[in-house]
């Protein structure tokens, strides 16, 4: 009995640490493993990182079908061949074809660039926006908008965020802001021949006049001379002196110094403008510059 009940223990104490021993765990990581990957990245560091490639140079790239999906992914429809047109940068085209006649390539057809598609482009960015913003304010501040809107830098923005950098043919990589923008340009262009020239002007509303979205046009247009600008348009409203009033001032003889101007009509005594600054020409042209915001009805009560 004494031997049956050792044997049972020593079965349970050989079970349990069978048991134990299923949930064991081990790595097994080599020694070599570590000094290796250590000198991998080592060499990596020395070497730099890899140098940016186009997309194109990828084994599984289909220009045809980046076309299409492009065309999809912006909403419009294009002619084949317009659209690949303007996706073509001038230099990279006279390369091929100087490339094909030193190999002479005689069934060689030269592609066509973008450079006149850009120049037609540019043409209706330019008097689409000069026409929205020409509806609710002078040419001078409708002009300046539309420089601000059509630079280099504001359209290779709206290029790059649209997929433009993978799909334009150009010599050099990373693209330069010249060849986004011209890019850009050329598919407005693009857009009204195998649409219409509405079709082109909601693109450039959608795309480019929406940069403006959450921007203060007086951010971008600011009077040299804010009193004199003002004197002049009211003149042109029939409001012939312009009368300057200190309304309040505070903290004066120190850094906090703070001047409240007002600009009234002579006649009426109305108030035109109102304006603070950390002395009186400052306050002054601050009211110029807000009676110049109501009186173009952009004024937002604060």
């Amino acid at each position: 009995m004494f031997c049956r009940h050792i044997l049972q223990a020593t079965n349970r104490l050989i079970g349990q640490s069978s048991m134990n021993i299923q949930y064991i765990g081990c790595r097994n990581i080599k020694r070599w493993v570590a000094p290796t990957m250590k000198e991998l990245s080592r060499r990596r560091k020395k070497v730099g990182p890899d140098p940016n490639k186009p997309r194109s140079s990828y084994l599984e790239w289909n220009y045809d079908v980046e076309l299409h999906c492009f065309q999809n992914r912006i909403g419009e429809t294009f002619d084949k061949n317009i659209l690949s047109e303007a996706l073509v940068q001038r230099e990279y085209a006279n390369i091929q074809e100087f490339k094909a006649k030193e190999e002479g390539n005689e069934s060689y057809i030269p592609e066509q660039h973008n450079y006149d598609l850009a120049k037609d482009g540019n043409a209706i960015i330019s008097d689409y926006i000069k026409e929205e913003y020409s509806k609710n304010y002078p040419e001078e501040i409708a002009i300046t908008v539309q420089k601000y809107l059509t630079t280099d830098e504001m359209l290779a923005h709206i290029a790059k965020h649209l997929g433009f950098t993978d799909l334009i043919k150009a010599v050099e990589y990373p693209l330069e802001e010249r060849t986004l923008a011209d890019s850009f340009k050329a598919l407005v262009a693009a857009l009204s021949l195998s649409s219409d020239l509405e079709r082109a002007q909601l693109f450039v509303k959608d795309f480019v006049i929406a940069q403006m979205n959450g921007k203060d046009i007086y951010d971008i247009w600011t009077p040299e001379k804010p009193y004199e600008y003002v004197v002049k348009l009211l003149e042109q409203r029939g409001i012939k002196k312009v009368e300057p009033r200190l309304c309040n001032q505070s903290a004066v003889n120190t850094i906090l110094a703070n001047y409240q101007v007002g600009l009234y009509d002579s006649n009426n005594k109305s108030l035109l403008g109102i304006g603070w600054g950390e002395n009186v020409q400052i306050a002054k042209d601050t009211a110029a510059l807000d009676a110049i915001q109501r009186l173009y009805n952009s004024y937002a009560r604060k």
